[in-house]
């Protein structure tokens, strides 16, 4: 395994343990707080975003899988100009400010304040940039291999963005009132 690969994995081992740590927590200490975290998101449209967020999980697993386990992180180029290290920039990207969106969450339900709002729409901006910029990379790494595994991984990072990048960083803050 090459340093740009050690560093990927290490990010998504680190970082997917604390976004789910970080959900675990926030809903295990504030049990009467859990629907407030939805905000006025409509329960008409709760059902799809729960389908959303398990494909967006799903995704997230099957363009992992390209990434770490076609992209040869040594000869890698995305675009003709970035190398591995792009993806790794992007896995960081994705998890860190994933990690702080339901503390802040919580923090902006018991004490809501102008900061916290705009830390909020920051994290989630970052992701869902981070997340549409991933499957740029995905569709412009030159990577050996089937076409059939980048178009897998491909339509997991779309799944994974519509999550992320539409209803997280758009939709929600609509309903999530200030």
């Amino acid at each position: 395994m090459t340093a740009g690969k050690g560093w990927a994995f290490s990010i998504n081992l680190v970082g997917g343990l604390a976004v789910l740590a970080s959900y675990a927590y926030g809903l295990a200490t504030h049990p009467e707080l859990r629907g407030e975290v939805w905000g006025g998101v409509p329960n008409s449209f709760r059902g799809f975003y729960t389908v959303s967020m398990l494909s967006a999980a799903v995704g997230y697993f099957l363009f992992g899988f390209f990434v770490l386990f076609r992209v040869e992180a040594a000869t890698a180029r995305v675009g003709g100009w970035a190398g591995f290290e792009l993806f790794t920039v992007l896995y960081a990207l994705i998890l860190i400010p994933s990690a702080l969106w339901m503390p802040l969450t919580f923090e902006m339900v018991e004490a809501p304040g102008a900061g916290l709002w705009y830390a909020i729409r920051l994290v989630l901006g970052i992701v869902g940039l981070a997340s549409l910029v991933m499957l740029w990379a995905i569709l412009k790494v030159d990577a050996p291999g089937s076409r059939i595994s980048r178009g897998v991984g491909a339509l997991g990072c779309m799944l994974f963005s519509i999550q992320t990048a539409l209803l997280d960083a758009l939709i929600w803050p609509y309903y999530f009132p200030f």
